[in-house]
C-alpha cells in the first residue's frame, strides 16, 4: 500500500501522521504451534469498522487453547488475542454512526481518537433466530477476534465498530486489557450464576438489576474455581455486592490462594477440598471437567454451576444424587453486548483492581509459556 495510497482512504492517527505500510505482528501459522514475529500490511477499515492502534493486549487462557491445538478451526495465518484496548486511528464507512441494533443502551458513536476495547466476539449476523431473540452470543454466524478474525497481538486490528466499548477513564490502558474477555466472560458468569440472563431473555430487554435482584435471588456464598484473569477480577465486583466469595485454586497453590484472600474472599483452599459452607453459586474457570462434578458437591439445593471456558477436558460420570434438589448445570458462551454495557458500567461505579504483568509484544510466546505454566497471578498483558 502506497503512501498515496494511504492518503486516499484516510488512514492516519489522531495526530495526523501518517500510518507505515506495514505493521509489527505476532503470527501463528500452524496449530501447535509457536508464534512468530513477523511485518505484515497495515489493514484499512472496511464499512462499519474502525481501525485501531493497539495500546495493548491481554493474554487469556483461550489464546493458549489456540496455540496448543486444543480449539480446532483458526483461520490460518492468525494473529491472536482477544482482550484489545486502543485508540481509533481512522473509521471506516458508517462506522462512527449511533448504534443501530435496537439496543435501549447501544454503544455510543466512534471519532478518531476515542479509546476503545474489543472483545472475543467480533462480529453476528443480526438476522439468525439467535440474534433476533436476544441472543447474539449464540449466533449461527458468529466471528471471534484473535480466532476466526486476525486479533490484538499486533500494532494495529480492524474491528466491527458494533462490538466496540468506551473503557472507563479510571482505568489505565494495561490494566484495562484482562476486562475484555476475563472481566466480560466472568461477568456474564456472574449474571448467569444468578439468573439475571435467563431472566432477561424471558423479558427481551436489557434492563437493570441491583442488589434488591441479588438478596432476591439469594446469592450469598459464591464459589470459584480457578482463580486466575477472570476470577480475580469478579472477586472484587462480587465482593463489593456483599457476596462471600470462597476462592479454588491448585492444592499446593498457597500463592494463589493468598492471592485470593487479599482480594476479599471468606475462604480460599484446594480445588480437591469441600468449603466449609455450602455454596449457592460455583462458576469452574479452570478448564477441569473434574472440577465440575466438585462443584456440583458443594452448592446447596437450587443452587447453580456455571462453566467459564470455551474447552474443558471430559466430565467424569457422577451419581444423580449429585444433580437432584433442582440444582443446575450451564455453560457460558461468549458475550452479548448488554453483556459488555453494563460490564463497564459496573467497574466504573466499583473500582477494580486488575493485577497485570507488562511483556513486550515480541516476547508473547514467553508471556503463553508462563500461563499454560501457572507462574504469575493474576493476567499477562502485551504491549507493542
Amino acid at each position: 500500500m502506497s503512501e498515496s495510497e494511504i492518503l486516499d482512504c484516510g488512514v492516519s492517527d489522531h495526530s495526523g501522521e501518517l500510518l507505515g505500510e506495514s505493521m509489527r505482528a505476532m503470527v501463528l501459522e500452524t496449530t501447535p504451534g509457536r508464534l512468530r514475529l513477523k511485518r505484515l500490511e497495515t489493514p484499512r477499515p472496511a464499512a462499519g469498522q474502525l481501525l485501531l492502534r493497539v495500546s495493548a493486549c491481554g493474554v487469556c487462557r483461550t489464546d493458549l487453547h489456540i496455540v496448543d491445538g486444543e480449539l480446532s478451526v483458526p483461520k490460518l495465518p492468525l494473529v491472536p488475542g482477544h482482550e484489545i484496548v486502543g485508540r481509533v486511528v481512522a473509521v471506516g464507512e458508517g462506522a462512527g454512526d449511533a448504534d443501530e441494533a435496537g439496543l435501549e443502551e447501544g454503544p455510543e458513536a466512534f471519532r478518531v481518537g476515542d479509546r476503545v476495547g474489543v472483545p472475543w466476539l467480533g462480529y453476528t449476523d443480526g438476522s439468525c433466530r439467535y440474534c433476533r431473540s436476544g441472543r447474539e452470543n449464540l449466533c449461527d454466524n458468529a466471528r471471534f477476534t484473535g480466532y476466526t478474525l486476525d486479533g490484538g497481538y499486533a500494532e494495529y486490528v480492524n474491528a466491527d465498530r458494533r462490538y466496540c466499548f468506551k473503557i472507563p477513564e479510571r482505568y489505565g490502558d494495561v490494566e484495562a486489557a484482562p476486562f475484555l474477555c476475563a472481566g466480560l466472560i466472568g461477568y456474564r458468569c456472574y449474571r448467569m450464576a444468578k439468573d439475571e440472563c435467563r431472566e432477561e431473555e424471558s423479558a427481551g430487554a436489557i434492563g437493570g438489576s441491583g442488589r434488591e435482584r441479588d438478596r432476591y435471588l439469594g446469592i450469598e456464598r459464591l464459589g470459584l474455581y480457578g482463580f486466575g484473569g477472570a476470577a480475580h477480577i469478579l472477586a472484587q465486583l462480587a465482593v463489593a455486592d456483599g457476596v462471600s466469595v470462597y476462592a479454588f485454586t491448585r492444592p499446593s497453590d498457597s500463592s494463589g490462594q493468598a492471592f485470593a484472600r487479599k482480594l476479599g474472599a471468606v475462604w480460599a483452599g484446594s480445588s480437591e477440598e469441600l468449603p466449609p459452607d455450602t455454596l449457592d453459586a460455583a462458576i469452574v474457570f479452570a478448564p477441569r471437567g473434574d472440577l465440575v462434578v466438585r462443584a456440583l458437591e458443594a452448592v446447596d439445593r437450587g443452587g447453580r454451576v456455571i462453566c467459564g471456558g470455551i474447552h474443558m477436558s471430559d466430565i467424569p460420570s457422577f451419581p444423580y444424587r449429585s444433580l437432584w434438589h433442582e440444582r443446575e448445570l450451564r455453560s457460558v458462551a461468549n458475550l452479548t453486548r448488554a453483556d459488555g454495557i453494563r460490564f463497564m458500567e459496573a467497574i466504573d461505579r466499583t473500582p477494580v483492581e486488575t493485577t497485570v504483568h507488562e511483556y513486550a509484544l515480541e516476547n508473547a510466546n514467553e508471556a503463553l509459556d508462563a500461563l499454560r505454566e501457572g507462574r504469575f497471578d493474576g493476567a499477562a498483558v502485551l504491549v507493542p
